[in-house]
């Protein structure tokens, strides 16, 4: 930690104790730099961390003030916020949580991603005098990555003019401004289930009734969909066709023809959540390509083979959609950044994003083969995916809950992401499902612990 995140950090703890009341002021900065024995720059910047924390208050000739503490709610919390924070529990766990393994997590290592080739394109980019990198870019994103964008999209049998595409903050601010549009209170939306959690936290915070339909070996049990769409009439259906997370599936070409053809048939907007395309094999099958982005909203992104830390992604609709959902990102956050859209757009145009994706496809190839062995060697033989992405989706002896299991590998030091979570209900998925990612499994740790839980199962059963 720096100098000035380690006084931050003091005084924080002086505000949790008491020591310092809300309303106190705090050292000025020159008695605070003479305390600490740091320069007065330091001081600054440790008092601007708690400010941008709403820990510290700056009054103008007065110093620097302790926030006042909140008052307390006068009722319960809202039960949407409620119920959203607690759907996305495991994604806080991802981003804050200390572990040093990671078999649960959502991304690639950093290792995986863009590397030496994104670094070299973000310098070069942030030394050029370009004057665009000050200045508001347009709402609907960088045109030369739409119109790139929109290259790509055609390879995919996706034909979308670059006035189609609409450039976002990765592909939960699309799913963001597409539940902006749609979604009123009370109103009935389909997820698959198992499903993306961080998706029913967003619905959830919308106040929408979030109606599950089950994802299969094959893709959706379509029976199951269409019952339900008769009884619920929702508006969307949010999916992930292809390298399906959690389970790591593929919908078959069979499933998704009878899909769009139920949907039309009822006026269901179906959005397709496609993050992993560009690592799917050349002819795989997108909903948006059989459907020609009629009845199909398709979301991309560039964080989960890139970088996450970019964050930067697309939705393609069609023009009167994406002119609604332009109004809604520009009254939100005014515009996504023109500076990441533009390091995108060269290693694109470049071709050094393309040769990434082939070294990435190798390597999610050979982890997701090693992993599989290594998952049958510790006795779990059930297992789906990775399917392109990232997932595999792997059932436990019988007596093992993965819930349970979470819990006590936090303890080690071990991240699980256990099936539950990815279920609109705790019970509603079996408590032996886990989601696996082939970057991290074939650690000794995880291994070991998956390989003592399996023979204690097989004792239990003897």
């Amino acid at each position: 930690m720096t100098k000035s995140g380690q006084i931050a950090e003091a005084l924080l703890k002086a505000m949790d104790e008491g020591r310092l009341a809300p309303g106190a002021k705090v050292a000025s900065i020159r008695e605070a730099a003479r305390q600490f024995g740091v320069a007065k720059n330091t001081i600054i910047d440790a008092y601007d961390q708690l400010v941008a924390m709403g820990r510290l208050q700056a009054r103008h000739g007065s110093g620097f003030f302790v926030s006042q503490a909140r008052p307390l709610a006068t009722g319960e919390e809202r039960e949407s916020l409620s119920e959203a924070i607690d759907s996305v529990s495991l994604l806080r766990e991802q981003l804050v949580g200390s572990f040093a393994v990671r078999a649960g997590d959502g991304r690639a290592p950093a290792a995986w991603m863009g590397g030496l080739d994104l670094a070299r394109a973000l310098k070069r980019r942030g030394s050029e005098q370009d004057e665009t990198h000050f200045e508001y870019g347009m709402p609907q994103g960088f045109e030369p990555l739409r119109d790139a964008i929109a290259r790509v999209l055609a390879g995919r049998s996706i034909h979308a003019a670059p006035e189609q595409v609409l450039l976002t903050f990765g592909a939960n601010h699309a799913f963001d401004l597409i539940i902006r549009h749609f979604v009123d209170a009370g109103d009935s939306v389909m997820v698959e289930t198992p499903g993306y959690y961080p998706l029913f936290g967003k619905l959830r915070l919308a106040r929408a009734k979030l109606v599950g339909v089950s994802r299969t070996s094959e893709g959706l049990d379509l029976e199951e969909f269409e019952r339900k769409v008769r009884q619920y009439r929702p508006r969307l259906f949010f999916l992930q066709p292809n390298a399906h997370n959690p389970t790591g599936t593929s919908m078959s070409l069979s499933n998704m023809h009878q899909l769009l053809k139920i949907a039309e048939q009822y006026g269901v907007v179906l959005v397709e959540d496609d993050v992993f395309a560009d690592l799917l094999p050349q002819g795989s099958a997108h909903l948006a390509a059989l459907d020609g982005l009629e009845n199909v909203i398709y979301v991309g992104t560039f964080s989960k083979t890139l970088s996450t830390g970019l964050r930067s992604g697309y939705i393609a609709g069609s023009r009167t959609l994406i002119r609604s959902l332009t109004d809604i990102k520009m009254l939100t956050v005014v515009n996504s950044s023109t500076f990441i859209e533009s390091v995108i757009h060269e290693l694109i145009v470049r071709g050094r994003y393309r040769r990434h994706l082939v070294q990435l496809r190798e390597k999610v190839a050979k982890a997701g083969a090693s992993a599989q062995r290594a998952l049958r060697e510790v006795g779990i033989d059930d297992v789906s995916g990775p399917g392109g992405g990232y997932y595999l989706w792997a059932r436990l002896p019988a007596g093992i809950n993965t819930l349970e299991l979470a819990k006590r590998a936090t303890e080690e030091g071990i991240f699980i992401a256990p099936g539950a979570i990815f279920s609109l209900r705790p019970d509603g998925i079996d408590g032996t499902a886990m989601r696996i990612n082939v970057a991290y499994a074939n650690d000794y740790r995880f291994l070991e612990l998956l390989r003592a839980q399996c023979s204690a199962a097989v004792r239990s059963r003897g």
